[in-house]
């Protein structure tokens, strides 16, 4: 099956550099270029793509808005586009639905690798993507010890093997790597995850990375690895 993707970006040259990157393989189709996120919202409703590539910062409308519109009104994945060392709104793009994020230096490959894991209703965070959020979150969430004890009561619906799961999944590991610490096949990891993602109420595993910090199941400051399964 192709993947069809629309890529929304105000640069020229990065969006047609993207198109260029995705549309020479065999499964993956550019249906769209657009530079600005109410055009690219439009470009979703009318093409129906399965990923659409989203600069955070666009005029007329910007990313998060139009990651909001889409997450609300289609089927589509959102993946954002951000330079890491200017965008202050990495982490509100996550609340608007947002399926992964890349850095605009991203590697061919790994610009790749991000649209097929999304298409396949998977997330995928750059570590140091997943480092910058979690700093907003802990500096933006300085709460109270009850506040942060009545977060905490969340873990309660899951298991010891849930709550480990969880663990694992806010370090960022992948299915592959999780069977290993678990000493379980990937099908029990997948069972796993999505018991913890339904328990918890969250939508992917970019969401349980959040919890997991949120809840204080990781402090902050913990190494992140890659998560792409």
């Amino acid at each position: 099956m192709t993947i069809r993707v629309v890529v929304a970006d105000d640069q020229e040259l990065v969006r047609s550099g993207f198109a260029m990157i995705l549309d020479v393989q065999e499964d993956i189709e550019v249906v769209a270029e657009v530079g600005d996120g109410a055009a690219a919202v439009a470009a979703v409703r009318s093409l129906a793509p399965d990923v659409a590539l989203l600069d955070i910062r666009m005029p007329v409308l910007d990313g998060i808005e139009a990651c909001r519109e889409i997450s609300g009104t289609s089927a589509c994945r959102t993946v954002m586009l951000t330079t890491f060392d200017s965008d202050e709104y990495v982490y509100e793009a996550l609340h608007a639905g947002a399926s992964g994020f890349l850095l605009k230096d991203v590697r061919r490959d790994d610009l790749v690798h991000a649209v097929r894991v999304v298409a396949a209703g998977e997330s995928l965070l750059a570590p140091s993507v997943a480092r910058r959020l979690i700093a907003e979150y802990t500096a933006a969430t300085a709460r109270p010890a009850a506040a942060e004890a009545l977060s905490a009561q969340r873990l309660e619906v899951l298991t010891a093997r849930e709550r480990e799961t969880l663990l694992h999944l806010g370090r960022g590991l992948s299915n592959a790597e999780l069977a290993v610490e678990l000493m379980v096949s990937e099908h029990t990891v997948k069972s796993h995850v999505g018991n913890v993602l339904s328990k918890l109420g969250l939508r992917d595993r970019i969401q349980a990375v959040i919890c997991a910090y949120e809840t204080g199941l990781i402090a902050a400051g913990s190494p992140v690895s890659p998560s792409g399964e």
